[in-house]
């Protein structure tokens, strides 16, 4: 399903005061100085999929705060989505009642925020991204699940409710009462979740390595393979054993949250976290423009969208331009950011530009 972005409107969101734009359904890039509101923008983008977008903000910081303003004002953005015969808006902002919530509305009706993934699957890649195959295996494993819920929604629905019930199970744990039945509850939800959050790990990952190994590209391919040894059958047995250990600690050690992803750099055979910085940002692009090309064959899902920070810098000219090349003849609609215009040299004529000062738009290019 072609969707593309259209208008989009934002109201007092970090450091925009009011922003209409018309983006034509056309790829964009945006360049400026630093701190002038790019990164900003694609932040707003990214709050219209479930979870706390691309910076992990809580909704209370999110809102335009003057200096001598305690809090963040209320906050929203509204977009216009287009496919084939069809157009749907969305839009979402900190509930007026609570301001450390949001809200979520599809065509004006207030929705979960699931419901934004029948309409709009986004895949993004920041500059806090750069090290993920040096950061801790939590950081790793939050960036595969959200490729995984680009193409399974349902995946962060069951992660959201297995890491609830953990949180639940580790409260008894450290503060009691630590009751048996209630911990079997407990650990039996997060069996059925787990068990779920597995498989769609796997699923995801052998779709993804077929892409990956199918895909012609300028960017070196990536192995693929998950470690942990949380077999769904043992998950129950396993979440037992672990009480009084878990309890000591302080923390759960045992799971499928404690999974890992590992990638390696085929033609080297090296492992990603031993390759150059520049090899691994061309290693996570491989994976992400694999996902894109796997999702826009797929006739009834959303064609992903790419929010992509300040990754043209970190790119030789050669591959800087392949990206281009191969988003474009993906035909995915994709965001970047830059501090230097002539970095998008090669998108011009097939992508908007825009230069941006200080939470305005000052100057474009078409």
């Amino acid at each position: 399903m072609k969707t593309r972005l259209h208008s989009l409107s934002l109201t007092d969101f970090r450091g925009y005061e009011r922003l209409d734009v018309d983006l034509m359904g056309r790829s964009l890039y945006l360049f400026g100085a630093n701190g002038a509101g790019k990164t900003n923008f694609l932040e707003a983008i990214s709050m219209l999929n479930p979870g706390r977008g691309l910076r992990g903000a809580a909704v209370a910081d999110l809102g335009r705060r003057l200096p001598d303003e305690a809090r963040g004002r209320p906050w929203g953005v509204s977009l216009s989505l287009k496919s084939e015969d069809d157009e749907t808006r969305l839009g979402t902002g900190s509930d007026p009642r609570n301001p450390d919530k949001r809200v979520v509305r599809l065509d004006q009706q207030t929705v979960p925020a699931g419901r934004t993934l029948d309409h709009l699957r986004l895949v993004w890649l920041t500059p806090a991204q750069d090290r993920i195959f040096l950061e801790a295996r939590a950081e790793r494993l939050r960036f595969f699940d959200r490729l995984v819920f680009a193409a399974d929604p349902a995946h962060a629905t069951t992660v959201s409710a297995y890491e609830k019930a953990l949180r639940e199970r580790l409260k008894l744990l450290t503060h009691g009462p630590a009751d048996d039945a209630w911990l079997d509850a407990l650990e039996l939800r997060l069996t059925e979740a787990g068990t779920r959050m597995i498989t769609a790990r796997h699923t995801a990952l052998h779709a993804l390595q077929s892409e990956i190994d199918t895909h012609q590209g300028a960017f070196p391919k990536a192995d693929l393979s998950l470690t942990g040894d949380d077999a769904p059958d043992r998950l129950t047995e396993g979440f037992r054993h672990a009480r009084t250990r878990d309890a000591a600690a302080g923390r759960s050690l045992f799971g499928p949250h404690r999974m890992d992803l590992r990638v390696f750099h085929r033609e080297k055979n090296r492992q990603a976290s031993d390759c150059s910085t520049g090899e691994q940002k061309a290693l996570v692009l491989n994976m992400i423009l694999a996902q894109g090309a796997r999702l826009s064959r797929v006739k009834m899902v959303p064609n992903p969208v790419l929010l992509l920070d300040e990754v043209a810098a970190h790119l030789d000219p050669i591959r800087r331009v392949a990206l281009f090349d191969e988003t474009d003849n993906l035909g995915l609609q994709t965001l970047f950011t830059g501090t230097d215009e002539t970095l998008f040299d090669g998108l011009k004529g097939r992508a908007s530009g825009v230069r941006v000062e200080s939470g305005k738009w000052v100057e474009f290019r078409n």
